[in-house]
């Protein structure tokens, strides 16, 4: 049995997603925790959980910081977050963070375990985020027929601009950093919507990462 750790300061909602994970026959609940210092004092290092379920907004010990230290010291540990947070910022700088999946507390039951199957299994989950195409670019080892050639297509600007996209960074300020106009920012963002088929910030940002064009 896959074991997950909960971690999330509302004790009601911990509570319920514990018995439901608990009816998943192939997931067991190892512990709960209100935030991440809370989770670090409990958890065993030696022997740590394989999945961690964070929420972000915590008192003590938020989820970025959580994410980075499980990063750091369980790096064989996947986190899934499950917070309302829903905007770009925060899905991407959990995602330099380490990451392995982001849905959102509205999540039905189903999602919710499609979700806890995909990280189990090593793959990305955002599919409440992204489009169906982009699940597939993040949850296929081999990715499309024509990766290398996608891969190929992408001028160094544009890579240039998808390294930029991945940190906490307006459209504007990124344009400042590259020293052009925000119009070739504009540029840059709708030729790679149309070469990857992806149409969101959220979906670019995945694509770097899983293709190594930013490191996490």
């Amino acid at each position: 049995m896959t074991s997950v750790a909960l971690v999330d300061d509302h004790e009601l909602l911990r509570s319920g997603l514990a018995g439901l994970i608990n009816s998943f026959p192939e997931f067991k609940v190892a512990f709960e925790a209100g935030n991440g210092k809370e989770f670090i004092e409990k958890v065993d290092q030696q022997h740590p959980p394989e999945i961690v379920l964070l929420d972000i907004t915590m008192p003590v010990m938020d989820g970025y910081e959580t994410a980075l230290w499980i990063k750091n010291k369980l790096p064989d540990t996947k986190v899934l977050v499950l917070s309302m947070l829903s905007n770009d910022m925060a899905i991407i700088r959990m995602l330099r963070n380490g990451v392995k999946g982001y849905i959102l507390k509205e999540s039905k039951p189903e999602i919710f375990k499609q979700a806890l199957d995909s990280v189990k299994n090593n793959d990305f989950y955002v599919n409440e985020l992204v489009r169906d195409k982009l699940i597939n670019y993040v949850t296929n080892e081999e990715g499309p027929a024509d990766q290398t050639s996608i891969l190929l297509n992408i001028t160094e600007g544009e890579a240039q601009f998808l390294r930029w996209l991945c940190l906490d960074k307006s459209y504007k300020e990124i344009a400042q950093e590259m020293f052009v106009s925000v119009r070739t920012i504009d540029s840059h963002r709708d030729n790679l919507f149309k070469k990857l088929e992806i149409n969101t910030r959220v979906g670019l940002v995945v694509f770097a990462i899983k293709h190594g064009i930013v490191s996490i």
